[in-house]
């Protein structure tokens, strides 16, 4: 029987098993309406997506479609997506689009938008509603473990001994957007009560919100509510069939003002309160849109698994990638509207320049140029390294870097008996980003990974030598050894560059 699971390896690193093998996901996420007909996915999505060398795809289920009466249920979409992706030899993450879609309530079924007074909506401090039901109404989350615990009693009756999907994201970007926090009866009561005990316990406060936490107290009151909701509906689903779960963040990100980002969806500085009160979770997970996309997978690493359902799509993707895994040993990345990389970049369907200002969206993100190709290629070199990745994650003979900001210039690699030093090419639209990686194969073997970057080789401080070059080749990684193209000499050996592809270069130094 197929199994997928998550836990930590023998080095201490949190990894998404497979068939008892460690899994990485290579992956992209269709856009939110893609999966909502069969035809759609089998006529225009999977053949958009076949030369991306994914090994896996994010695809959203919708509630609104699964049970449009209350109590019955059609599954469907589920079963023919599962079909598709098996046809195709891909793996598949679903997202629960249930109460919550991004801060909205917006997939949630006819029968439970029509009647606003059992399954209440979230208030502004002014009474106003909002489009977002309240992580207080315990009827609406019922209803939703209800139909998330049936949606995985289904998947685990037609897939456990196949195991297309491999995880489940719950919910959507949650959170209220547009308010500080939930003003309805229901939570001023609970907001001017005594913080919950665990709460109480963790940060080692006492009194009300208010008192306990000053000007975070409605983040934080949020972030518990939303965060015990959905360890229910996860505990429910997870009874039914024990797929990895997790949640994905709207980040808090500029003007940072409470309602700006949505209150309460698990961003990095609420994860405590997350981790304590959702343990069935497995990760926490950023959505990246910002420029500074290097620093917030340095934000969401460590402790928590680093998993990207959503990122950019355009051509930097690549670069983000290597960084991803080879730095922080990332289980999942994946851009959005993968699909498009397909298209035309002139066809791709942009968001308004308004609403990406209102989001805090980089509009380089949309821009696809050079993309498809990168990205596979990538994507290619990184199934094709995962022996020697793992052979060497998780030691200090793997190093990786990527350009984090328009004045990040290079990086400085110290090995044991080498340095280098490395330079980054100018950021440029439909191009990668400057980045590095390094296997410090022997004291004088190295095999380097990069592109749009150039490499100088220096010998330790207070030696008195000269670094030179015995050997010099060009190649690609093939189950996870370097095979050669090219000997590399003469003039070739004068600067060492790595293009937009990424580049492959074994080198073997001495000193002289």
């Amino acid at each position: 029987m197929s199994k997928s699971e998550f836990r930590v390896d023998e080095k201490g690193i949190g990894t998404l098993y497979v068939d008892n093998e460690p899994f990485f996901m290579h992956s992209g996420e269709i856009h939110n309406s893609s999966a909502s007909t069969l035809a759609e996915m089998k006529n225009q999505i999977w053949p958009q997506v076949r030369e991306l060398n994914l090994n896996s795809l994010i695809v959203p289920i919708y509630w609104e479609c699964i049970e449009p009466v209350q109590g019955q249920y059609d599954f469907t979409l589920i079963d023919g997506i599962i079909s598709q992706a098996k046809e195709e030899g891909k793996k598949l993450v679903f997202l629960w689009f249930g109460l919550w879609k991004n801060a909205e309530s917006m997939y949630i079924p006819g029968w439970m938008k029509t009647d606003s007074d059992k399954y209440f909506l979230a208030q502004k401090v002014n009474g106003d509603r909002i489009n977002t039901v309240s992580p207080l109404c315990h009827e609406a989350v019922v209803a939703d473990k209800t139909a998330f615990a049936a949606i995985m009693a289904h998947i685990k009756a037609i897939d456990e001994n196949d195991c297309t999907v491999i995880a489940m994201q719950v919910e959507n970007e949650i959170g209220v957007l547009g308010t500080a926090r939930d003003y309805s009866p229901a939570a001023n009561e609970l907001f001017n009560a005594a913080v919950p005990a665990e709460i109480a316990d963790l940060y080692n406060v006492s009194g009300t919100w208010k008192e306990a936490f000053s000007d975070d107290a409605e983040e934080y009151f949020m972030a518990y509510h939303f965060a015990k909701a959905v360890e229910e509906i996860t505990q429910a689903g997870q009874k039914e069939y024990h797929l990895p779960c997790y949640a994905n963040a709207w980040l808090k990100q500029y003007p940072w003002a409470p309602g700006s980002y949505p209150m309460g969806g698990p961003n990095a500085s609420v994860h405590k309160i997350w981790k304590c009160v959702a343990p069935s979770l497995f990760a926490l997970a950023p959505d990246i849109y910002v420029p500074y996309c290097a620093d917030v997978m340095d934000e969401y690493a460590g402790e928590n698994p680093l998993f990207i359902p959503e990122i950019r799509k355009d051509a930097v993707a690549s670069s983000y990638a290597l960084y991803a895994q080879l730095h922080h040993n990332a289980i999942c990345f994946s851009p959005f509207g993968i699909e498009e990389l397909a298209l035309d970049p002139e066809l791709v369907d942009k968001p308004p320049m308004e609403v990406m200002i209102a989001l805090n969206i980089d509009p380089s993100a949309f821009d696809t140029r050079g993309s498809k190709e990168v990205l596979s290629a990538t994507y290619k070199l990184l199934d094709e390294l995962k022996p020697l990745y793992l052979k060497y994650r998780g030691t200090d003979k793997l190093q990786s870097f990527v350009r984090h900001g328009e004045n990040d210039y290079g990086c400085f690699i110290r090995c044991a008996n080498y340095d280098f030093k490395v330079g980054y090419s100018p950021r440029m639209s439909g191009k990668p980003l400057g980045s590095i990686s390094v296997f410090e194969l022997a004291d004088n073997r190295f095999l380097f990974i990069g592109q749009e970057s150039s490499l100088n080789i220096e010998v330790k401080p207070g030696e008195n030598k000269i670094a030179g070059i015995s050997k010099f080749e060009i190649g690609h990684i093939k189950n996870g050894e370097f095979i050669s193209d090219k000997l590399l000499n003469g003039d070739e050996r004068m600067a060492i560059r790595f293009g937009s592809m990424p580049t492959v270069y074994m080198l073997e130094l001495y000193k002289y």
